[in-house]
């Protein structure tokens, strides 16, 4: 059974040479790789943590709304832990 899905990616861009956007380009194909109908990307920019976890003073916030199975979710979710683009990735179903 598919479910509505909402994913906040937060994006590390310290030291790298690509653009936000072909990221977000490469995250929207390793979703839809792994079965996810993707519905909504919103870029929201760039935001400045109050505080500097692991020496990252800020990070490009991405929102995906999509539609997946239950276990869809859980194969991004290892597959964007793998991703060093990826800071910080937190799901929740609407």
């Amino acid at each position: 059974m598919s479910r509505k899905y909402e994913a906040m990616i937060v994006l590390d861009m310290k030291g790298r040479e690509e653009n936000v956007e072909t990221l977000v380009s490469q995250l929207g194909k390793e979703f839809e790789s792994n079965g996810v109908k993707l519905q909504q990307v919103d870029n929201l920019g760039k935001k400045k943590f109050p505080f500097a976890p692991r020496h990252v003073e800020s990070g490009y916030y991405i929102n995906f709304l999509f539609e997946a199975e239950p276990a869809a979710v859980d194969k991004v979710q290892a597959r964007l832990k793998l991703n060093d683009n990826v800071y910080m990735q937190y799901f929740q179903r609407r």
